[in-house]
């Protein structure tokens, strides 16, 4: 069964990308991207989309509001993507003040037409990304999933919350489950899954095709190898060494600031801070050492701080996370 890395913004930056594909992830995404930014050619916007040869299927997922922004944004990334993942899960307020993400859910004829005219303009599977309805009014994402299969959808990815939820709560793995018998393509399941325990949960309590990890995949690329050793799906050793929390960090954030080297002109890898506290947070003495990334702005000074602070961890006896 594929496990998927979820799209998140300041998170799956092409560098973790690579990273989460070496460490079991099956497929993975760019950060969510603004269709406005890429169709109006936006800079910072293209460099979210950016890929590598070993970043195959290469997945950009995009969203907007605006059918004729996304249809000439397919159009754009369509010689360069192998699918195209369109968004209508996101619950940011900032995304859905315009009308875009999950608050178009509360329009299935929107919905539906815009997945219809991107499918259209595409010559590559188009693929989504959704919620359970607004949590305002009737759930409608039982009726979108039908109709945008007929529409010629290739695989639904549903997180079992609703836009009012956002992150709290738990996920209702009961109505993905509604939507996997539902319809014929394949779904796959988002929210909670956070180990092996929970994978196993997941996949009898949905049936669904696949998973998809966003924030257990946080800090934590491994998550996806680590699952698959505990359901017994594979059987070789890991690729970092021994089975222990403080040396797979240690050796994953080591992979990251190769890869970024090899992917990104200097200075350029935005989202470095981010991953510092990321693959820190929750260790012996991380809260202490983070005081003093706010004082560094270089990044190779960032990574080096980092390394020392992950390897030393790694060394120390009995280390258990």
């Amino acid at each position: 069964m594929p496990l998927f890395l979820a799209p998140m913004a300041g998170v799956t930056d092409l560098a973790y990308r690579l990273l989460a594909r070496e460490v079991g992830a099956d497929l993975t995404f760019t950060e969510f991207t603004a269709a406005s930014g890429l169709s109006r050619h936006a800079k910072h916007s293209w460099l979210k989309v950016e890929s590598d040869p070993r970043e195959s299927p290469f997945i950009p997922q995009i969203f907007g509001g605006d059918i004729g922004e996304m249809v000439q944004t397919v159009k754009l990334l369509q010689d360069r993507a192998d699918i195209i993942d369109l968004n209508f899960g996101c619950p940011a307020p900032k995304v859905c003040r315009n009308d875009a993400g999950a608050a178009l859910l509360r329009n299935p004829d929107k919905v539906v037409e815009m997945v219809r005219s991107c499918i259209d303009a595409a010559d590559i599977p188009i693929t989504v990304k959704m919620r359970l309805g607004t949590g305002s009014g009737p759930n409608t994402a039982l009726e979108i999933c039908q109709r945008i299969e007929a529409e010629g959808v290739k695989r639904i990815c549903v997180h079992g919350r609703t836009l009012r939820q956002r992150y709290s709560g738990e996920s209702d793995w009961s109505q993905i489950r509604d939507i996997v018998d539902a319809v014929d393509i394949p779904v796959i399941a988002n929210g909670d899954v956070v180990d092996a325990k929970s994978a196993a949960d997941c996949i009898e309590a949905t049936g669904a095709a696949g998973l998809m990890i966003g924030r257990g995949a946080i800090g934590r690329p491994t998550i996806f190898d680590e699952i698959k050793r505990d359901l017994g799906w594979i059987s070789n050793d890991p690729i970092w060494g021994e089975e222990n929390q403080a040396i797979a960090r240690s050796w994953c954030w080591e992979r990251y600031l190769e890869l970024s080297d090899e992917v990104y002109e200097e200075g350029q890898c935005k989202n470095m801070k981010r991953h510092a506290v990321s693959f820190t947070k929750g260790l012996p003495g991380a809260s202490k050492m983070r005081v003093d990334l706010h004082n560094i702005q270089d990044q190779k000074t960032l990574g080096i701080r980092i390394s020392k602070y992950l390897r030393d961890l790694a060394e120390e006896p009995q280390i258990a996370m």
